[in-house]
């Protein structure tokens, strides 16, 4: 949706199958991690990963995002980088 593109033209772009696409949006089946990169930069993005040293606030946020599909826990991260940063 950032991208403004169809899962017709995001699969032209990534050479993934539409039907394919649609079950990623749809939390049927996950995406390996290499086509969650490639589908990214598909639609004009880069997803810097970066480690950084956890607390005792990390486990709790772990635990936490351990729960979620990897979709959800991507849209989280692409929320708290468009409010200005990673960590919060």
């Amino acid at each position: 949706m950032r991208a403004g593109l169809t899962q017709y033209r995001l699969a032209e772009r990534s050479g993934r199958e539409r039907s394919v696409i649609a079950r990623w949006e749809q939390g049927a089946v996950s995406p390996s991690f290499d086509n969650l990169l490639e589908v990214i930069e598909a639609c004009g993005f880069d997803l810097p990963l970066v480690l950084v040293p956890r607390g005792d606030i990390g486990e709790e946020r772990l635990e936490t995002n351990s729960l979620l599909t990897p979709e959800r826990r991507a849209q989280r991260l692409l929320a708290r980088l468009a409010r200005g940063g990673a960590r919060g």
